[in-house]
């Protein structure tokens, strides 16, 4: 018997607690137990951006996005930067994942076939 655990099974697990804690999240927003104004001002490009497309629960533009942001966050936020931001996190495997051009997405909400 092999204890060798696969990477696909701990790429799953993954995705599931990744998801877990995505509608945690969203609940914890829901029920206002998340302080918004003062967290989402000191919130990061890249979370505001994923804090978008979970509440999407879609794959969006790049444009849209920042859109969002500037909407829901009442920021600016250069484009150069976020798509620079959301790549490297893309190459890395980290929460994005590119289903266009300039339109990204979360791993672990990403529809097969």
């Amino acid at each position: 018997m092999s204890t060798k655990i696969s990477e696909e099974i701990l790429m799953l697990y993954e995705h599931l607690l990744r998801a877990q804690i995505n509608v945690i999240r969203q609940l914890r927003k829901e029920y206002g137990y998340d302080k918004t104004e003062n967290e989402e001002k000191g919130m990061s490009q890249i979370d505001m951006a994923y804090d978008i497309l979970c509440a999407s629960n879609r794959p969006m533009h790049i444009d849209t996005i920042i859109n969002t942001i500037q909407q829901r966050f009442k920021t600016q936020i250069d484009k150069e930067s976020i798509v620079s931001a959301l790549t490297k996190r893309v190459k890395r495997q980290d929460r994005f994942i590119k289903t266009g051009p300039n339109t990204f997405y979360l791993i672990d909400q990403k529809h097969e076939g």
